[in-house]
């Protein structure tokens, strides 16, 4: 039996997002005239360019939607392509590649002149939050990253691991996989037991975030040690301690709350790595 494209299209975003691997979705939403693609086309486009599956038109449309597809790819937001023929930009006054109120405008070089809107997204692997350590902090931090849409890690040694009702993954330790498809922030909890053996497992990957739940005092001893052992002092003032915002929390819950606030906010672009670190 075939299988009709739409189908086809849709077994394949779904395949995709299933492997975790990063991929933009570009869908025709209008067309006008005689454009090759009509409203409701899709296609699969992949962090190089390649076009991996679907279609929206010929070369009309292909290179500015290749490239709306790597910028937000790289930036995580949504974009709306708008191509017209020349003349018709010109009437409205702007020009291929400028951006207005959300829209990106391209030329349509065809013949068919026609006009078209193709809305491009980023499909992205679920970021995770890894936890060291199963201290009370630690725990709630899990807790509320499940709930958060996180996919969480606890990485704790074998006795430990019954503090956590529920993990996406568990490791025996600290050595984490050295890559991942999805963005990772990362907490030490460690509260005295492995506090520096968790460290060097956290600032030995790349991550968007390194935190360590203790005082400022205690992390920069941890971190002259670490210094010590051959870290880099770069990924050393990667390093963000005490984690979280300033809430003024007291509570296990409460600094858990300012841990996940100040990752969303790193995540959401409110709160750059660089300035996460004091």
């Amino acid at each position: 039996m075939t299988m009709h494209p739409e189908a086809d299209i849709l077994a394949t975003i779904s395949a995709r997002k299933a492997s975790g691997e990063p991929f933009a979705l570009a869908t025709v939403v209008r067309t006008v005239a005689a454009t090759a693609a009509k409203a409701g086309a899709k296609a699969v486009i992949l962090p190089d360019g390649t076009i991996f599956a679907g279609w929206i038109g010929g070369g009309c449309a292909r290179a500015a939607v290749l490239k709306a597809a790597r910028d937000a790819l790289a930036d995580g937001k949504s974009r709306l392509v708008s191509i017209w023929p020349e003349d018709v930009l010109d009437e409205r006054g702007v020009a291929a590649g400028d951006e207005r109120s959300g829209v990106r405008f391209a030329k349509n070089m065809c013949p068919s002149q026609g006009s078209m809107d193709i809305f491009v997204e980023p499909v992205l692997p679920q970021p995770g939050v890894v936890v060291f350590g199963s201290s009370p902090v630690a725990v709630a931090i899990a807790d509320f990253a499940k709930h958060g849409g996180f996919v969480v890690t606890v990485c704790a040694p074998a006795a430990e691991q019954l503090a956590f009702a529920e993990a996406d993954r568990r490791i025996e330790g600290y050595a984490l996989p050295v890559q991942e498809t999805g963005a990772r922030y990362l907490v030490v909890s460690t509260q005295g037991r492995g506090d520096e053996a968790a460290l060097l497992a956290a600032l030995s990957v790349d991550a968007e975030y390194v935190a360590f739940v203790g005082s400022r005092k205690k992390a920069e001893a941890l971190k002259s040690a670490l210094s010590k052992r051959g870290v880099e002092p770069e990924r050393l003032a990667r390093l963000k301690a005490p984690a979280g915002l300033d809430l003024g929390a007291i509570t296990p819950d409460e600094i858990a709350i300012s841990i996940l606030a100040e990752i969303v906010a790193v995540r959401r672009g409110k709160q750059s790595r660089s300035a996460a670190v004091p």
